[in-house]
This record gives C-alpha cells, structure tokens and sequence, in this order.
C-alpha cells in the first residue's frame, strides 16, 4: 500500500510543477515570438530548458525511490 502513497505525491507534484510552469508559460525572458502579417511564430526556448530540468529531476527522484 506504501506504493500506491508515493505514486499519489509524485502525481501531486507533478501537477504542482506543471501549474508553476503553466504560469509562465510564453512570459520568460528566453522565450521569443516573431509576428509579421497575420503570421506568428513562438519559440519557447527557455520554457522548454526548465520543463526539461524538472522533468530531469522527476524522474531522477522517481529511480532514486524505486
């Protein structure tokens, strides 16, 4: 049953780091968007750095605890 608990607080935090990401989404100072005409291109390059660091550590966390 131990394992089900932790399955449950490693989703918990997952959706407590996304939610923190979601706020910041497009509005970090590496994040670049073009618009000419009608046309808009979004680059989240910094976005996609954090989202990868914390994935990172999720599921370094997840193997650790296995």
């Amino acid at each position: 049953m131990t394992d089900f608990g932790k399955i449950f607080i490693v989703i918990g935090i997952v959706f407590v780091v996304i939610g923190l990401l979601w706020s910041f989404i497009g509005k970090l100072p590496g994040d670049f968007t073009f618009k000419k005409g009608n046309i808009t291109v979004f680059f989240p390059i910094m976005t996609s750095i954090i989202v990868s660091i914390v994935l990172s550590l999720i599921f370094y966390l997840i193997g650790k605890f296995r």
